[in-house]
């Protein structure tokens, strides 16, 4: 189209903003660094989020995106939903011991070549002044109780609260979000329903107020429940700790800022990151980039932009989550 003058009208086509390539990414969560990814990643129009929880809290914390609820049918049914939606990358910040989501996630991406990142917090270590006693599941705290009849707080949710059920001679003092109901059925039981964070003066508070023994609880990592560590370091409380199972070897950040970087790092095309595909590498380019499977060339450094730090920054590392500890 031209003007009076037969010059041609491009004024406005100049003001117009650029198109925008909107990502859809899927968010397997209910951890407080999804929490975290998705107040980071909100609003922001290049972000299409879909926000995956697995139902097993009734009232969950309200989300500012899609949020959907309920499992997808193993590694095949997620898959599916997938690749349904069209999404574009996944990022895994399910908890630690929810090694069947994580081991279902790999599997779908991998089958899809869907880009997938898991965000894996560090363990917590021993401390000097910490009186652990490691153990790789559950079950196994049950004999580290010992056959004495002790005060044991409880922290590890109540999906297997029944494994108690054979030292019924205990006192036990429960703290979950949902309801215990019968899930330990002894004769002593205290319920404490609450959600974290928790600060370390109520757990001394606490923990001296219901004479605790014995502290049971999952070697989770993360800054929210920690004060309970602490706690029991300071009163000189023995811990059972459960420690993590293995994970899936996948490309891993620690924490919502690694994977918001990830994210805008590989989905805009500007670094060549860890691909899903294990051993592999993706191009920059986004959905577009190419897959060269070759576990013994890693992805080479990517130079900064100007005014910015180099990718590599983002400290993605495909490494397993540790095993029980050996003492």
């Amino acid at each position: 189209m031209t003007n009076a003058a037969g010059q041609g009208q491009v004024g406005d086509e100049r003001r117009r903003p650029p198109k925008i390539l909107i990502r859809k990414i899927l968010i397997l969560g209910g951890t407080t660094e999804a929490s975290a990814l998705v107040a980071r990643l909100a609003g922001r129009p290049e972000f299409d989020l879909t926000l995956s929880l697995a139902g097993r809290t009734a009232a969950p914390r309200p989300e500012p995106v899609a949020t959907r609820i309920g499992g997808f049918g193993g590694p095949e049914g997620l898959a599916r939903w997938i690749e349904a939606n069209g999404i574009d990358a996944v990022i895994d910040a399910t908890h630690p011991f929810a090694a069947r989501i994580s081991a279902n996630a790999a599997s779908a991406c991998r089958a899809h070549s869907v880009p997938l990142l898991a965000i894996r917090r560090p363990c917590w270590a021993r401390q000097p002044g910490d009186d652990w006693i490691e153990v790789g599941s559950v079950a196994a705290c049950v004999p580290a109780l010992g056959p004495a009849s002790k005060n044991v707080f409880l922290t590890i949710g109540r999906q297997e609260l029944s494994a108690f059920a054979a030292a019924p001679q205990h006192a036990y003092l429960v703290r979950t979000i949902e309801p215990v109901g019968d899930a330990l059925p002894v004769p002593r039981v205290t319920e404490l329903r609450a959600r974290g964070p928790f600060t370390l003066e109520d757990e001394i508070r606490l923990m001296r107020e219901a004479g605790i023994d014995l502290l049971v609880t999952k070697n989770s990592g993360g800054a929210a429940t920690y004060p309970k560590i602490e706690a029991a370091r300071r009163l000189g409380v023995p811990v059972v700790i459960v420690q993590p199972p293995v994970l899936p070897e996948v490309p891993s950040v620690s924490d919502a800022e690694g994977a918001a970087e990830w994210l805008a790092a590989h989905l805009a095309g500007r670094a060549r990151v860890p691909s899903p595909l294990w051993g592999g590498v993706r191009d920059g380019g986004g959905a577009e980039g190419t897959v060269t499977l070759d576990p013994a060339r890693p992805p080479p450094p990517t130079p900064p932009h100007k005014g910015e730090e180099s990718a590599s920054s983002v400290n993605v590392t495909a490494s397993a989550a540790p095993g029980p500890s050996r003492r």
